[in-house]
């Protein structure tokens, strides 16, 4: 096989096929939509509500279980929830009022005099009783809740009305306009009260403080400005944002600013007015819609377009609920019966029994960045998000060790064959360290163990003697994304370095192969030869069309499964190279693992969700 074989790697002509396949779902989407979250609230309770742009109100749990789902209606743009959560408010052409609690429509209000109007903005009054709609010929109309009706309406701007906000106090509205000016009226009255200039491009945001002496207006101009109303100038240029500035909230006691921005960062101000900032939240990776704090202004909630909701401490700045605070979703199957599948993707490590699905022991022993289970069932280990690996001895339904890295979190891990040792990464520093399961003790450690890249990912040889390591050349040193080496652990001596990054990597259970997730979305095959140091490419597997997370072979090493972000898994033939399937399924894919006998095949999703898929059935044709 000295010929490379190629497949496309931007697109190919074979179809994917949505897949029917899964036979069992492990746990539940946590804090997880199915499209981008338009509006998010805390409710007394302390639940957490928030409606997608399908249309899709649910409740959480304050550790993400979902609570209720209710399908309300997929032909809204808008979407705004009311004082305390109550009530929620939709729009397109008309403004639709639902039960935030039961997903019930209480009211559709058509707009008066048939008018077609757009709607472009939505605000509850601080009773809940009034709702401001802003629209896109400029008009701002107001109505009654309680009574359904329409009550009045201003034309505020001569361009499209892109925010609304009422004072907390009910006196007064503010507006921002897509003619770039922000205006304050009397709520009651509707007369003017002050214009607010300043802003060179788009205001998509407004908020009030508790006090209602300032507004704060966001801007596509990288700032957000604080006000004094009427008073026409800005008080101060919260400047320290990206290029723009896309959502904002005030907390109910006045102690934090929260500013999302276009790097989908938030930024905590502790003082609006003389621009004292406190944290930067870093955890979304694509554009943040909405932001709330709960009632009493300890929490932050954030989605977006990544359609996951982020709870936040705000006193600490630390991410506490929605995704994995630190890593990606992890998962090992534990031989044995019955057999176990865990999974590093929750707050803590879950275990579920395969053939219930039920949890099991050791489920929230830890926080989990990483997790990995021995060939002989014995140990399953967890890898932190602090520096320790905590080695779970599954006889014995304890705690053997627990394993510390040089600086957190864990980031992946491993075990020889022979199962008497585990190995794990500390990606921030480049080592790998190698410890005996039966004493806890470390054996051996590599340093810069991925040629003076970032540890992504980590195999061994069935011969338990070669250690591979990958990583990402963040620094571009050299013409090159990243590397993947091979160690010989004996003499703790390089056998061979490409220079080719990676994310995921897996030995064939012969050893003949060591296949690589690339960073150009393609899946890379070397031959690993008993002599020589340069082993040959000899397959470059494409078809992902977005990043690959999961690569591996089942246990007779005549398949080769691959999984990413595109959602899909994929399937070759690892004799001849050629494609067998491609399978679509409902979230991207961030981990695979094989069934020791190869009837399943384990999906971890991003979604939090672990799915269980017969293999067979997946390469059918």
């Amino acid at each position: 096989m000295s010929t490379p074989v190629t497949t496309p790697r931007e697109r190919d002509e074979f179809p994917v096929r949505p897949s029917p396949l899964v036979v069992r779902t492990f746990g539940e989407p946590r804090f997880h939509a199915d499209a981008d979250i338009a509006a998010v609230a805390f409710a007394p309770d302390n639940t957490v509500l928030a409606v997608d742009e399908a249309g899709v109100l649910r409740r959480w749990a304050a550790d993400g279980r979902q609570l209720a789902r209710h399908f309300l209606s997929d032909l809204e743009t808008l979407w705004c929830f009311g004082p305390g959560a109550k009530l929620l408010a939709s729009g397109n052409d008309d403004l639709i009022i639902w039960d935030a609690t039961t997903g019930v429509l209480l009211n559709r209000a058509e707009q008066p005099g048939g008018d077609s109007a757009w709607l472009t903005a939505i605000a509850f009054d601080p009773t809940g009783d009034v709702v401001a709609t802003g629209h896109d010929d400029g008009t701002v109309r107001f109505w009654d809740v309680p009574a359904q009706k329409f009550v009045g309406e201003l034309r505020a701007h001569r361009a499209g009305v892109s925010a609304v906000a009422f004072s907390p106090d009910g006196k007064w509205v503010a507006t921002a306009s897509e003619d770039l000016n922000v205006r304050v009226w009397d709520a009651v009255t509707h007369k003017p009260v002050g214009e607010l200039k300043s802003h060179t491009d788009r205001v998509p945001a407004l908020a009030w403080s508790p006090d209602s002496k300032l507004l704060i207006s966001a801007g596509w101009d990288t700032s957000a400005r604080v006000w004094r109303p009427p008073h026409p100038d800005p008080l101060m240029l919260l400047n320290s944002h990206a290029d723009q500035v896309l959502a904002v909230a005030y907390g109910p006691d006045g102690r934090y600013l929260a500013c999302a921005d276009s790097d989908n960062d938030i930024h905590l101000w502790l003082d609006a007015e003389g621009a004292t900032r406190g944290p930067v939240l870093k955890g979304h990776n694509d554009e943040i819609k909405a932001l709330a704090f709960s009632a009493d202004g300890t929490k932050l909630a954030s989605a977006g377009a990544d359609r996951v909701v982020h709870i936040w401490d705000v006193r600490d700045g630390k991410l506490i609920a929605g995704p994995n605070p630190k890593g990606k979703h992890a998962i090992a199957v534990l031989p044995g019966a019955p057999l176990r599948v865990a999974s590093s993707a929750g707050t803590k490590v879950r275990v579920w029994d395969a053939d219930t699905g039920d949890e099991v022991a050791p489920t929230n022993l830890c926080p989990a960045y990483s997790v990995a289970a021995s060939p002989d069932g014995k140990w399953l280990a967890v890898g932190g998000t602090d520096h320790f690996t905590q080695l779970w001895n599954t006889a014995d339904g304890c705690v053997a060790a627990s394993l510390e890295a040089t600086k957190p979190p864990v980031g992946a891990l491993a075990f020889t064959p022979d199962s008497r040792t585990v190995i794990h990464t500390s990606p921030a520093d480049g080592l790998v360290w190698l410890w005996t399961c039966a004493t806890g003790e470390p054996q051996v450690i590599l340093i810069e163990a991925a040629d003076a890249c970032t540890l992504e990912a980590l195999a061994v040889h069935p011969n338990g003697q070669w250690v591979a390591c990958a990583g990402i050349d963040y620094m571009g040193t050299g013409e090159r994304d990243g590397a993947t080496v091979i160690w010989d652990v004996p003499t703790k001596q390089k056998r061979s370095v490409i220079p080719t990054g990676a994310t995921a990597l897996a030995f064939d259970p012969q050893g003949k192969y060591l296949a690589a997730a690339g960073l150009d979305d393609a899946v890379y095959v070397w031959e690993i030869e008993a002599e020589g140091d340069d082993p040959p490419v000899v397959f470059v597997f494409g078809g992902h069309n977005q990043g690959i997370n999961a690569v591996a072979f089942d246990p007779s090493g005549s398949y080769l499964l691959s999984a990413g972000d595109d959602g899909t898994v994929r399937c070759w033939d690892v004799l001849s190279g050629r494609h067998l399937a491609a399978r679509q399924f409902d979230a991207p894919v961030q981990a695979l693992a094989v069934s020791p006998d190869g009837r399943y095949v384990f999906l971890g999703n991003s979604n939090t969700t672990v799915h269980q898929v017969e293999l067979k059935a997946l390469i059918e044709e």
